[in-house]
């Protein structure tokens, strides 16, 4: 028996690793998440789980596309690398703090869904949906069966 599809929602810096960056290497491992709730939802993530791709701290934020999760979570190469602004000391390869999956382009939205327009939608999202909660600033976050059909039809 396969486990039913999850959704979530991703963010992504536009100007570090964009919705057209993914479409064009097709495939990316998501490093440099540290925020431990983050991490735990995508631990929790399967091979095959949806991903809304949404773009962070630039003039319009919100939803540009979707993806898909193409691994099972796997440690974090950059919380080794010295040299990386991701580096943890505090972490070992027999214990690695940080974990990441690869996640494959699907498609490019054809506008962007933003932020302002999903909060029009706040009650019909319902008050847990952590991307409009005040004060959250998950990177990672989880997306309801129905928030996922209510978001891509706004597009």
């Amino acid at each position: 028996m396969t486990a039913r599809r999850r959704y979530w929602l991703m963010k992504s810096e536009p100007d570090a690793f964009s919705i057209d960056d993914l479409q064009r290497v097709g495939t990316e491992p998501w490093t440099g998440v540290r925020n431990y709730q983050a991490r735990n939802n995508m631990r929790a993530m399967q091979v095959g789980d949806g991903v809304l791709f949404y773009h962070s701290s630039c003039d319009v934020p919100g939803i540009v596309g979707t993806a898909t999760v193409a691994s099972v979570p796997y440690p974090d190469p950059t919380q080794f690398e010295a040299k990386s602004d991701y580096f943890d000391p505090k972490s070992t390869h027999a214990e690695p703090r940080w974990q990441l999956v690869d996640v494959s382009f699907e498609r490019k939205l054809a506008r962007t869904i933003a932020l302002e327009e999903i909060r029009q939608h706040a009650d019909k999202l319902g008050e847990e949906f952590a991307l409009i909660r005040r004060g959250s600033r998950l990177s990672v976050l989880p997306v309801s069966a129905a928030q996922w059909k209510l978001l891509l039809s706004l597009e």
